[in-house]
């Protein structure tokens, strides 16, 4: 019975800390958009905003399953540090991702994640997201 309760802990530390990670990825594409990035999303209704957002916390959640998964035989500190810096890595890139993707594009991508109406650039920054994040899985796996 101690056994399942000291899983329960870390399953709840883990799970702090993926929260903690969105919450940063959260902040980071705020920074690079327009606006705050909630009024957009749940005040206006940019369904871009949303897109962007959700490709970015699905990548999150991928790297911080992946770190946990493949780092657990290191006992609980070294696989709660390494997801914690796979994870903060994951958020880096995403947001140079962002940047540079913006620079290879015409216009300003951080307005076209606050529009309203739907705009096919919101996948390409979508696919983006999720690519680099994929990137860091394989890096860690």
């Amino acid at each position: 019975m101690t056994a399942v309760f000291v899983s329960l802990g870390f399953a709840a530390a883990y799970a702090l800390l993926g929260v903690v990670l969105l919450i940063v990825g959260f902040i980071a594409l705020d920074i690079l958009t327009p606006g705050h990035l909630a009024q957009q999303i749940w005040t206006g209704r940019s369904i871009n905003a949303s897109i962007v957002l959700s490709a970015g916390f699905i990548g999150q959640g991928a790297i911080v399953f992946t770190a946990i998964w493949f780092n657990g035989e290191a006992g609980f500190g070294g696989a709660f540090l390494a997801t914690a810096v796979f994870g903060l890595l994951g958020v880096v890139l995403q947001a140079l991702a962002f940047v540079l993707l913006e620079l290879a594009t015409p216009g300003k991508l951080g307005d076209v994640v606050v529009e309203g109406p739907f705009h096919p650039a919101s996948l390409v920054i979508a696919a983006a997201q999720i690519a680099v994040s994929l990137a860091v899985v394989a890096s860690i796996a």
